[in-house]
């Protein structure tokens, strides 16, 4: 199933206005539907960047008016220190995750991760 991009998701190959990195990112957050996932180098990228930790720096000063848990390391796990909120938010909206046996769990990023 691919998604497709509506008129708020910026454009893949255009180039980003320094000043205006923070609203880009935020649009990209807001635009990740319900039980899929983009990691950060996923947001940046979607935006023509590399700058991952830019989207880290936009998600610790937005990040709880926005669909938060919706943005995953590159490993697949939540934010450090969010975990259990996450999880909980996951289950609601039905995000696919991968268990350890230890019972240890990330996003199963094959099934959850969204393009844009």
């Amino acid at each position: 199933m691919t998604d497709r991009a509506d008129a708020t998701t910026p454009d893949p190959g255009a180039v980003v206005d320094p000043d205006d990195w923070f609203s880009a990112v935020i649009g990209v957050v807001e635009s990740i539907p319900q039980g899929r996932v983009m990691t950060y180098g996923g947001v940046a990228a979607a935006l023509g960047s590399r700058a991952s930790r830019g989207v880290g720096k936009v998600m610790a000063h937005a990040g709880g008016e926005l669909p938060w848990w919706r943005v995953v390391r590159a490993s697949g796990h939540a934010a450090v220190g969010h975990e259990q909120r996450a999880l909980e938010m996951y289950r609601v909206e039905g995000t696919p995750l991968k268990w350890s046996r230890a019972g240890a769990w990330r996003v199963d990023l094959d099934a959850a991760e969204w393009h844009g």
